[in-house]
C-alpha cells in the first residue's frame, strides 16, 4: 500500500489582507474627527493654491517613480536565473550595484544641491528610461549596466524627491503641517506603488520571466516619459549659483562640523543597513525549513504593514502636547532591534516570522517620516541632498562587506547578518538618545543659509 504525501504551500489568509486594508482605511478616515483643531493634510485650506498645486503634481510624480521601482524589484535573481546565471555571478551583480552607490552616491547628493533637485529628479527618470531602452533592445540580462543604473536611480529616489519637496515648501513659506503630512503621504504612496508595481510586473510576466522583463521595460519607458512630462509641468526651478568651493565650506561647517547631524546620519545609515539585510535575507529565512511558501503573497503583507505604520504619523503629530520626536525614535529603534534579535537567535515558525517582519515594516513606516521631520529640524535644505547621500556611505559599505563575506567566502551566516542588523539598530537608538541630549529645544527648525 503506497503512502501519499500531500504537498502544502504556506500562504497568508485573506483575513490578513482584510486586516491591513481595514486598519489603514480607519486610521486615515477617522483621523480628521479625532484630531481636534487640526485639518487633514491635502485638504488644509491654509495651504496656498500654488503649493497645493505643486503638492498634487509632486505626489503624482513620486507615485509614478515608486511604481517604476516596484516593477524592477520583482525581477532580479529570477531574471538572472532564467538566463542561467550562477549564484556567484548574481552576488557579483549585487556587489557591483552597491559599489556604484558607495562611490557615486555622495557625488550625486552634492550634485543635487548644486544643480537643483528638480534636475536630479529628471535624472532619476532618465536612468529608468535608459534601463528600459537597454533591456528592450538587448533582450539579455545586461546585469552590469542595468544594476548600476538602477542602483543610482534608487539612490536618487532616496533623497532627490524629499529635498525637492522641502526646498519648494521653504520657498513658498508654508506651514510645517503641510510638510509633515506630505512626508507620511510619501511613505504611504511609495508602499502602495511598490505593491502596484509588483502586481503589474507579475501580470506582464504571466509565468514567462523573459517576456515579462521585455514588457516591464516597455511599461518603465512609458512611466518614465510620463514622469518627465509631469516634472516639466511643475514650476520652474531657479538656476543654482553657489560655487563648489563655497558649498564645500558651508557643508563642512553645518554638516560635518555638527555632531547632531552625525548622530542623525548614523541613525539613518543603521536603518538603511537593516532594511537592506532584510530584503536580502527574508525569503531564505522563511523557506529555511524546506516547506513551500507563496512568497508573492507575503511581500504585500510587509508593504501593507508599512502603509499602516505611516498612517500613525499624523496621529502622533496631532494635538497640542505630542511627544518629542527623538523620544519616539529611541523606543522605536529599540523595538526594531529586538525584532531582529529574535530572528537572529533561533529559527521561528513561518507565521511567527511573518508577524515579526510585519512589525518591523510597520514601525519602519513610522520611522521614515519621523526621520524626514528631524532632517527638516537639523539639516539646512540647501545641504540636504549631500547629507542624506553621505549618510548612506557607511550603510552601503557594510552591505557590500556582508555580501562579500557571505556570498564568496561563506565566513558569516545569515543569522550573523541579522545579529549585525540588530546591533546597528540598538546603536541607532543610542544615537537618537544622544541627539536628544545635544539637540536644540524641541520642534525648532533652523536654516542659517
Amino acid at each position: 500500500m503506497g503512502v501519499v504525501i500531500e504537498s502544502f504551500v504556506w500562504e497568508p489568509t485573506s483575513s490578513v489582507f482584510a486586516f491591513f486594508l481595514l486598519s489603514t482605511f480607519l486610521s486615515i478616515f477617522l483621523f480628521p474627527y479625532f484630531a481636534k483643531g487640526r485639518t487633514f493634510g491635502t485638504f488644509d485650506h491654509a495651504v496656498s493654491s500654488s503649493f497645493a498645486r505643486f503638492q498634487r503634481w509632486f505626489l503624482a510624480i513620486y507615485t509614478l517613480s515608486s511604481v517604476m521601482e516596484g516593477i524592477w524589484s520583482v525581477y532580479g535573481e529570477s531574471e538572472l536565473a532564467s538566463y542561467g546565471v550562477s549564484k556567484e555571478s548574481t552576488v557579483s551583480y549585487l556587489c557591483v550595484g552597491y559599489s556604484s552607490s558607495l562611490v557615486l552616491g555622495p557625488l550625486l547628493g552634492v550634485l543635487s544641491d548644486l544643480i537643483g533637485q528638480k534636475r536630479i529628479c529628471l535624472l532619476y527618470c532618465v536612468l529608468h528610461f535608459v534601463v528600459g531602452v537597454w533591456k528592450r533592445i538587448t533582450m539579455s540580462p545586461s546585469a552590469w549596466f542595468a544594476n548600476v543604473c538602477l542602483s543610482l536611480a534608487g539612490l536618487v529616489h532616496s533623497f532627490g524627491f524629499e529635498t525637492w519637496l522641502v526646498v519648494e515648501h521653504e520657498k513658498q513659506s508654508q506651514r510645517n503641517d503641510s510638510l509633515n503630512e506630505t512626508f507620511w503621504l510619501m511613505t504611504f504612496l511609495e508602499s502602495a506603488s511598490l505593491i502596484g508595481g509588483q502586481v503589474l510586473a507579475n501580470w506582464l510576466a504571466d509565468g514567462n520571466v523573459q517576456s515579462g522583463v521585455a514588457l516591464s521595460a516597455t511599461a518603465s519607458l512609458f512611466l518614465s516619459v510620463v514622469a518627465i512630462v509631469c516634472i516639466f509641468r511643475t514650476a520652474k526651478e531657479p538656476v543654482k549659483t553657489l560655487p563648489l568651493r563655497d558649498y564645500s565650506a558651508v557643508f563642512y561647517a553645518y554638516v560635518l562640523g555638527d555632531k547632531r547631524i552625525w548622530f542623525l546620519g548614523t541613525a539613518q545609515a543603521c536603518l538603511q543597513f537593516s532594511t537592506a539585510v532584510f530584503w536580502i535575507l527574508w525569503a531564505p529565512t522563511i523557506v529555511a525549513d524546506g516547506r513551500g511558501v507563496n512568497l508573492g503573497l507575503i511581500y504585500p503583507c510587509f508593504l501593507g504593514s508599512r502603509m499602516l505604520g505611516s498612517t500613525v504619523f499624523p496621529w502622533l503629530m496631532s494635538g497640542q502636547s505630542f511627544p518629542r520626536l527623538e523620544d519616539c525614535l529611541v523606543y522605536i529603534y529599540a523595538i526594531l532591534a529586538v525584532v531582529f534579535s529574535i530572528v537572529a537567535y533561533d529559527y521561528q515558525e513561518i507565521s511567527t516570522l511573518i508577524v515579526l517582519f510585519c512589525l518591523y515594516h510597520g514601525f519602519a513606516g513610522l520611522v521614515l517620516p519621523l526621520l524626514a521631520r528631524l532632517r527638516t529640524m537639523y539639516v539646512p535644505n540647501e545641504l540636504r541632498g549631500g547629507m542624506i547621500s553621505l549618510s548612506q556611505v557607511p550603510a552601503n559599505a557594510a552591505i557590500l562587506f556582508c555580501l562579500i563575506q557571505r556570498g564568496y567566502s561563506d565566513k558569516i551566516e545569515n543569522s550573523t547578518m541579522m545579529a549585525l542588523s540588530s546591533v546597528s539598530l540598538f546603536s541607532a537608538s543610542g544615537c537618537i538618545y544622544l541627539l536628544r541630549r545635544w539637540g536644540k529645544s524641541p520642534h525648532q527648525d533652523w536654516h542659517k543659509l
